[in-house]
């Protein structure tokens, strides 16, 4: 009897390490989920952030940006882990209305609260006019997973040059790729 519950632990335990060992064998869904992770006031823990760069066909390229595709900025918003203070490669400037909402996603996780940013162009009900603060959408940004669709509350609007960018997480790990959206204000030389 005391062999068997020997026995017994020692297999348990080897396949608790084999287990552990391998992991989720999906290092992209692994590292896409760490670098989607952003403060706990904002609840994105663990959201996928979509890095495709496809942007609203009816988002107006800036003609004249502060800051050129393909130049250096360092940032100072903190939407995500590990954004503030990076090095970030400007992909695109777009002159646009861009919104702070709270929503909630399609996969049911919990309700995102203030997150930032929404174009105009990715929210259905929108028109030509700034909507209101407090006024109830449905998104059509598909920046983060479950957004796509996704009912919302407008919490804030600006009207400004925003910009895609590529940076490398002060927190290490992959280069986040077509990140959507920083402002001009959130963006500086060094």
């Amino acid at each position: 009897m005391k062999n068997r519950k020997i026995y017994l632990t020692v297999a348990t335990l080897a396949t608790a390490l084999t287990l552990a060992a391998c992991g989720t064998g999906n290092e992209e869904t692994d590292t896409a989920s760490s670098e989607s992770s952003s403060s706990t006031s904002m609840n994105m823990e663990g959201m996928m952030h979509n890095d495709s760069g496809e942007i609203p066909a009816d988002l107006e390229k800036a003609e004249d940006p502060k800051y050129e595709e393909g130049s250096t900025v360092v940032i100072q918003a903190d939407h995500m882990e590990g954004m503030k203070g990076a090095e970030a490669t400007i992909v695109g400037a777009f002159n646009t209305t861009v919104y702070e909402v709270s929503y909630q996603p399609t996969t049911g996780s919990e309700r995102v609260e203030n997150h930032k940013w929404v174009t105009q162009e990715e929210i259905e009900e929108a028109q030509d006019e700034v909507i209101a603060n407090g006024t109830e959408v449905t998104l059509k940004a598909d920046h983060m997973e479950g957004m796509d669709d996704a009912p919302a509350t407008i919490e804030a609007s600006e009207t400004t040059t925003i910009y895609m960018i590529d940076y490398e997480p002060t927190t290490g790990g992959d280069t986040v790729k077509n990140h959507k959206w920083v402002t001009e204000k959130e963006l500086s030389e060094d």
